[in-house]
C-alpha cells in the first residue's frame, strides 16, 4: 500500500508502538466493525492511541492507527486534524474544554474561563508549567441546556459554577492517572 508523505512539523519525535494492553483494546474495538470498512474503527483506536502516548497523537502514532487498520496515513491524519478532541501537540495531564458559544458565553463561561486561567496561572491554549491542565476555550459541546460546561477527557461538568470548578480542578489535581477520552470516571463537579 502507498501512502502519502507525513505532516511536517513532527521532527525528532520518539517512536511509537501500541502497548500490549493498548494493542489488544485495539484489536478487540476492530471486532465491532464490518471487517471491509477497517475505516469505521478509526476514532475509537485514535481515542487509544491518544491514551497510550501522554494524550497526544504524534505522527508516528497515527501512522500506527493507519497501518493496523491498514488505511493511507493521510486518512487518519485528515481525522485527528479535523476533531478538537484529538491532540496533535503535547497537553496536560488533564485537558480542560471550556464551551464559549453563545449558550455557555450567557450563562457565564467568559467569567468561568477567566477564574480559571487565574487560578491556573494560565490563558486559554496554555499548558501549566507542572503538565498538570491544559485549558483551551472550545466551540460547542453540545450541551448548550446545561451551560455553563467543560469538559475533561469523556465526562462533561454541565451547570458549572466557579466553586464547582474549584473543586473539579481540586479533585483533579488528587487524580493519579492522565484523564482520557477513553476514561468512564466519576470525577464530581
Amino acid at each position: 500500500m502507498e501512502h502519502a508523505t507525513h505532516p511536517p512539523g513532527n521532527a525528532g519525535i520518539a517512536p511509537f508502538a501500541f502497548s500490549e494492553k493498548a494493542l489488544a483494546e485495539c484489536k478487540e474495538v476492530i471486532t465491532h466493525y464490518p471487517a471491509e470498512h477497517p475505516k469505521s474503527a478509526l476514532i475509537p483506536l485514535l481515542h487509544i492511541a491518544q491514551a497510550d502516548n501522554d494524550g497526544w497523537l504524534s505522527v508516528p502514532a497515527m501512522d500506527a492507527v493507519a497501518s493496523l487498520l491498514g488505511i493511507q496515513y493521510v486518512e487518519v491524519y485528515e481525522v485527528a486534524t479535523f476533531y478538537s478532541m484529538f491532540h496533535l501537540e503535547p497537553v496536560g495531564k488533564h485537558v480542560l474544554d471550556v464551551c464559549e458559544t453563545a449558550p455557555c458565553m450567557l450563562r457565564g463561561s467568559d467569567d468561568l474561563i477567566e477564574h480559571l486561567e487565574h487560578k491556573l496561572g494560565i490563558k486559554a491554549g496554555q499548558t501549566t508549567r507542572d503538565g498538570l491542565f491544559t485549558l483551551r476555550a472550545v466551540q460547542c459541546l453540545g450541551s448548550c441546556g446545561t451551560a455553563p460546561m467543560l469538559q475533561c477527557g469523556a465526562k462533561y461538568h454541565e451547570h458549572l459554577t466557579i466553586e464547582k470548578a474549584d473543586r473539579l480542578i481540586d479533585a483533579l489535581r488528587a487524580k493519579e492517572s492522565r484523564t482520557n477520552f477513553t476514561d468512564h470516571i466519576d470525577t464530581p463537579a
